[in-house]
């Protein structure tokens, strides 16, 4: 059975589309549905039903998938048991990683990372929307989470530090928050999920539901709304922490420290051992990212 074949299968199950797959994997159209057809051939049944405007799975074919997947791992785990650190890894590294992050502290290690891998090519998606990892066939995930999935093996890369932070514009035209309880008098730029902030008083734990004057799914967005004077926003230091040197952004409230249970983490499935590429991969953005992370390192704040 083509290894390769196998690989296909399980990415065309995901999109329900065999040109998509293929692209993802350098081959035509026509090349794709030769190899499925091989496939097929080999095992003797129809694995896809296909249709001039969709692919689906056959009953063979959802029976199959998850032997495929199977497939995959021993075969990684086989790599990983038997590699030996003299032998440098190689193929295809594919890695999820939230959108803002990734852009801003991932991308610019890839040149020196892939300098250090010449055998290693990289497939990066970068989305704030969390994907499955073997369905969506990635090696390794960053996330910015509180980790309670158990099906993933998690390492820890960095902490998240949040801050709350408006422009000097802001504050000249409406004051500065003394104390969590004054953030009601505020207009806020909350990130579409985080509009609930928690901070630590000397009287305990205060929850705040923001008075939203903008809500946005992005970081970025809600970082560069808050230096335009839209409001308060809540920011991870490794977004803002350019903007809070250069004196566009102010922390706020810094005698209250946000209270959250989030890091960014290096994530891969609790089914596999951890296959050569994806360890260098971790190895090196802790290496990175260890003790101060670089964006706090230089920050004067609480």
């Amino acid at each position: 059975m083509n290894i390769e074949h196998v690989k296909l299968f399980i990415r065309i199950a995901a999109l329900e589309n065999i040109s998509q797959a293929g692209k993802e994997l350098r081959l035509s159209p026509a090349v794709s549905s030769a190899h499925i057809n091989k496939l097929e051939d080999e095992l003797g049944v129809r694995l896809i039903h296909r249709t001039t405007r969709q692919v689906s799975l056959t009953e063979e074919g959802k029976t199959f998938l998850p032997y495929a997947h199977s497939i995959l791992e021993n075969i990684e785990a086989a790599q990983a048991a038997i590699g030996s650190g003299e032998v440098l890894p190689q193929g295809k590294l594919r890695i999820t990683a939230p959108a803002s992050f990734g852009r801003m502290h991932v991308i610019p290690l890839l040149e020196e990372f892939l300098k250090n891998y010449p055998d290693l090519d990289i497939d990066m998606h970068l989305s704030d929307t969390q994907v499955n990892l073997v369905e969506g066939g990635f090696d390794v995930a960053i996330r910015n989470a509180q980790m309670n999935d158990s099906t993933l093996v998690a390492r820890k890369l960095a902490s998240d530090k949040r801050v709350l932070c408006a422009s000097p514009e802001y504050i000249n035209s409406h004051g500065i928050p003394k104390s969590p309880y004054d953030l009601d008098k505020h207009n806020c730029v909350s990130l579409m999920g985080l509009d609930s902030w928690t901070l630590e008083t000397p009287d305990g734990e205060y929850s705040f539901k923001t008075k939203d004057r903008l809500r946005t799914d992005n970081g970025e967005a809600a970082r560069d709304a808050s230096i335009q004077g839209l409001g308060i926003t809540l920011s991870s230091t490794w977004c803002s922490y350019k903007q809070l040197q250069s004196g566009e952004l102010v922390q706020v409230l810094k005698d209250y420290p946000l209270i959250s249970n989030t890091a960014l983490w290096a994530v891969y499935p609790s089914s596999r051992l951890l296959a050569p590429k994806v360890r260098v991969f971790i190895d090196f953005l802790v290496d990175k990212y260890s003790g101060v992370p670089y964006w706090d390192s230089q920050l004067n704040i609480s």
